[in-house]
């Protein structure tokens, strides 16, 4: 591997070497397979994953780290009484390299059917191969029967988790945070109409369902109204104009839909801390015609979250509070009721639960799935986060021309820092994911985060990504940018050019209702193509509203939802050559009507400019360059008058040169290196 031969394993060396970062996993393999010859398993699957198919999990549940100790948000892990192998894609194989020792071998696929395989391959017939039935969607328990069917291996649910067997008492305590309220400027509709227009569509709903189970953290649908009181007063706080795409009325927001599965903690308009970066808490609801139920630990809920659910009582809008572990006995109860159909989401109902409800009970699906359009006033709330974001991220920027110079900030203290600086804003709670700052061929592992063993000093002559969000009251962000500080080479500028030209050809495309993501994000991967360049993950994700920042289901996988109106999307190219260098622009992007109504388009909301030293505007074609100086219009606009209210007059002038509009004279300044743009600028471009 380029570059990077001391920070990975080389398990073909005699003795093999193990870098620092590596962990030693072999006591733990020879019990957890002794648990598993107990069981009369010849293989176990470990997934990436929770109760609730959570992307985030907390501590107790990354159990695939600690069999592994790979870190990755992705994978799955697959041990049998003689090998042991990590299923994950190509964002994480170096990662991977780096942080397993050699008793795993590392398999360059994360798909079920690459995983079916090699247990057919490495299992022999006859034999049985466990899992956790709380830790597989019935979804993917599905995947997994077609991938070894007709192979003569069986698949076994087990009563125990047997990686926990051998956590032991290790393994972290479950979270004991309080559940929180949201606080009224906040709260869009009452839950209890959230809860009265999920009853509607039972009513509506071809199956008639009886009740609706709510299994992960970030599933289902629902109607509601959003009061403009909450972005107004936000609005007059940030002294700006409403965003050209957001409409105000008086009184109340026009209905709308949002596109997204809202959470236990949507329905119910609380939050909690239980797992890092998004404001979820653990709990399951059932839902019926007359009951509501929700399986949470009752000394969690704070006095007002108390309050709130009991208002309704005695009566079908009251919440009974029941014990989490309750869960699958009572759905056991449930379903002893003649008549009972039991609406559910294929994709967050786990194996467990599913086996509690007779299949002629239920209906498979997505529960509660709407596909509309996000309020107005959601748009607004949403479209303020970003300023915020907007501001720490060019704070930083500016921080950091001045302090690389001096060899003073890695990718540690510079990820610390743009998180202090967001948390200086606003409404913000934290991060909504883990930093990614990466510096050189660090910045080559697409989802890296710095660690005390990997850290590099950021420096002028190498590329430095940082990928980074926010968790705002007002909505949740995420962007990406790549920057230099000194002279690119001209792979790494053409690279970040095309990476730029796929960006703006897919933020700038105009398209029908209804049209698949996958369809059309061909788009942001063409300049790369051209030149025989690719990168290997998605090309987008769907943006929760102070939830998730990764969404489901919008984006732009196969098994995303078609595009629509009011879908909040990021749109994320990049380009990684491993070994020296990454590069990745992340933005958020509104749909919205395009001028050729009914048709669609993308309205970008994150307002960080582009690095002016790396785009060769010879390979841009006018329209890209309309775009960008378009874009730079709405940054100085939106931007530019906060910085001046807050009176960070340095920020206010490197937006100002950054965001000039782009031609031949400007990209020359550009190419001399940032660190001189302020020289530069003054003498070759008006007005800086």
């Amino acid at each position: 591997m380029s570059g990077s031969s001391d920070d990975t394993r080389n398990c073909t060396a005699t003795p093999p070497y193990l870098p620092p970062t590596a962990i030693d996993t072999t006591e733990r393999l020879r019990i957890l397979r002794h648990h598993m010859q107990s069981h009369n398993l010849s293989a176990y699957i470990i997934p990436a994953t929770d109760a609730h198919m959570s992307e985030y999990i907390a501590e107790r549940d990354k159990r695939l780290a600690w069999m592994t100790g790979f870190t990755g948000s992705s994978g799955t892990g697959v041990v049998t009484l003689q090998k042991a192998a990590l299923f994950t894609d190509s964002r994480y194989w170096i990662q991977a390299e780096r942080q397993m020792d050699c008793n795993w071998e590392l398999q360059k696929s994360g798909w079920i059917s690459a995983i079916g395989q090699w247990l057919v391959k490495e299992v022999p017939e006859g034999e049985k191969i466990g899992l956790d039935p709380y830790l597989f969607s019935i979804d993917n328990w599905d995947s997994y029967l077609q991938a070894l069917d007709g192979s003569n291996r069986t698949l076994v649910a087990l009563d125990d988790n047997l990686v926990d067997l051998v956590w032991g008492s290790q393994r972290p305590l479950p979270p004991t945070n309080t559940i929180y309220q949201l606080p009224d400027d906040f709260i869009g509709s009452t839950w209890q109409e959230k809860v009265s227009h999920i009853r509607t569509q039972m009513e509506n709903h071809s199956g008639k369902p009886t009740a609706v189970l709510l299994s992960g953290l970030e599933e289902t649908a629902c109607k509601y109204l959003l009061r403009v009181s909450a972005c107004l007063s936000i609005l007059l706080i940030h002294s700006l104009v409403p965003h050209p795409s957001i409409s105000c009325y008086s009184g109340t927001i026009k209905e709308g839909v949002r596109n997204s599965f809202l959470s236990i903690t949507g329905l119910f308009n609380l939050r909690g801390d239980d797992i890092p970066y998004t404001p979820v808490f653990y709990a399951y609801t059932l839902l019926t015609k007359t009951s509501i139920s929700l399986f949470v630990n009752q000394s969690r809920l704070s006095g007002d979250a108390s309050q709130a659910l009991a208002a309704g009582c005695p009566g079908p809008l009251c919440v009974t509070v029941v014990d989490y572990e309750a869960i699958s006995e009572s759905l056991r109860i449930y379903v002893q009721q003649d008549g009972v159909h039991i609406w559910i989401g294929t994709e967050y109902t786990t194996l467990a639960l599913y086996r509690e409800i007779p299949p002629v009970r239920d209906e498979k699906g997505r529960s509660c799935l709407l596909c509309g359009m996000t309020t107005t006033g959601g748009k607004m709330c949403l479209f303020l986060s970003h300023i915020s974001n907007a501001i720490a991220v060019i704070r930083y920027l500016v921080w950091l021309e001045k302090m690389v110079p001096s060899g003073s900030v890695d990718e540690i203290s510079g990820a610390n820092f743009v998180n202090q600086l967001r948390r200086e804003e606003l409404f913000c709670h934290g991060p909504s994911f883990e930093t990614i700052s990466a510096s050189g061929l660090n910045a080559a592992l697409a989802h890296y985060s710095p660690s005390n063993t990997t850290s590099r000093k950021l420096t002028v002559d190498e590329m430095y990504l940082l990928d980074s969000g926010g968790q705002y009251l007002d909505g949740t962000t995420d962007i990406t940018r790549t920057v230099q500080w000194g002279e690119p080479t001209a792979l790494q500028k053409e690279a970040y050019t095309r990476v730029l030209m796929g960006n703006i050809d897919l933020s700038r495309l105009v398209f029908p209702p209804r049209t698949s993501g996958r369809m059309v994000e061909v788009l942001a991967r063409r300049p790369l193509w051209e030149v025989g360049l690719n990168y290997g993950h998605g090309t987008g994700h769907g943006i929760g509203n102070f939830l998730s920042v990764h969404e489901w289901p919008v984006g732009f996988q196969s098994n995303n939802v078609p595009l629509d109106k009011g879908m909040f999307t990021s749109i994320e190219p990049g380009y990684y050559l491993e070994g020296e260098f990454g590069i990745r622009l992340e933005d958020v992007a509104l749909v919205v009507e395009a001028q050729t109504k009914p048709y669609l388009t993308f309205e970008v909301v994150s307002l960080v400019p582009y690095a002016r030293n790396l785009i060769d505007i010879n390979l841009l074609s006018q329209e890209q360059i309309q775009y960008i100086n378009s874009y730079y219009e709405s940054i100085r606009k939106y931007i530019g008058p906060e910085l001046q209210r807050r009176h960070l007059d340095e920020e206010y002038q490197w937006l100002q040169r950054n965001t000039q509009p782009l031609s031949r004279s400007s990209l020359l300044a550009a190419s001399l290196g940032t660190l001189a743009m302020g020289t530069v600028a003054s003498t070759l471009l008006p007005g800086a």
